[in-house]
């Protein structure tokens, strides 16, 4: 049986590690700034949050109690490699939403409401994003939208965003307030732009193009320390006509720093073009997204 690698391991740890970080900004925004101020948020969150108000159910109770079906239905039809580290993240926000309820009794921006609404939005959408950059999520409707998404061709995104508008919009029956219901839009609308940029920015990418006499050793460097692949090109100079060798590397934005530094170790007068690029995939990378179409046909 093979050991997993300790890069592999710390990986996991890293993981872990940041999803407990963004499941408490996600807490934070949700019991300090919207749930105090009556204003509605999508997902789990949000069905718990009317709860909360129209009978008196504590968060933790509701947000565990909904994950919890929805977890086991997932687990039957989507397995246990989609469902480990959100049940990791459920049982954080339950714990989380627990210790805020015994111990924090504050109202911030109570005369404010569209200010808590973006703050809450904000710490709200980082902590979501943060997650799932780290391949964890909240559960809820990230849940019923894979489910969805397995046997119906409609997007992750448009299922989420269905049921978060529907969610909001139900916090009318509760509250009797067409305002909270407003700034609940609010709420979806920031949440998902930050979501968007968080996600991104995790997980953007750069590529090189390295023109120098010492690419070999540039290239061992930067397979070695940088654990990225690099591809050998060959190339001429139009000007001068001499044949030399080019490398073209594609790595994450985060390691562009540590292989400038190689480079400039091996050779600083190496000739160096870094650009973004819009996607990545395969491995190492993003998967591709593409639609795949349904293998069954109609018969005439």
């Amino acid at each position: 049986m093979n050991r997993p690698s300790k890069t592999k391991m710390w990986n996991e740890i890293h993981d872990y590690i940041m999803i407990a970080v963004a499941m408490m900004s996600y807490c934070i925004g949700w019991q300090v700034f919207l749930l105090p101020n009556e204003i509605g948020t999508g997902g789990v969150a949000g069905v718990t949050s009317i709860l909360y108000w129209g009978l008196g159910i504590p968060t933790q109770v509701s947000f565990f109690a909904i994950n919890g079906a929805l977890l086991a239905v997932a687990l039957k039809i989507l397995g246990w490699k989609f469902c480990v580290k959100t049940i990791y993240g459920v049982l954080l926000v339950t714990v989380l939403l627990g210790i805020w309820a015994k111990y924090y009794h504050g109202h911030i921006l109570a005369d404010q409401p569209f200010m808590a609404a973006i703050i809450g939005a904000v710490f709200c959408g980082c902590g979501i994003g943060l997650g799932l950059a780290a391949n964890g999520s909240t559960g809820g409707t990230d849940i019923v939208a894979a489910i969805i998404n397995k046997y119906r061709e409609i997007s992750l995104g448009r299922v989420i965003m269905l049921c978060d508008v529907v969610i909001i919009s139900s916090t009318y029956f509760v509250l009797k307030d067409f305002e909270k219901v407003l700034y609940g839009y609010v709420v979806l609308y920031v949440t998902a732009f930050c979501i968007d940029q968080v996600v991104n920015s995790k997980r953007s990418s750069v590529q090189f193009f390295i023109i120098s006499d010492s690419w070999e050793q540039i290239a061992h460097r930067i397979n070695e320390e940088g654990h990225r692949g690099c591809t050998v090109i060959d190339a001429t100079g139009f000007y001068s006509g001499r044949e030399m060798k080019m490398l073209f590397v594609l790595c994450k934005r985060s390691q562009s720093n540590q292989i400038f530094r190689l480079i400039d170790e091996i050779d600083p007068r190496a000739f160096v073009s870094q650009s973004a690029v819009i996607g990545v995939y395969g491995e190492g990378f993003d998967h591709f997204k593409v639609k795949r179409k349904s293998s069954k046909r109609k018969l005439a």
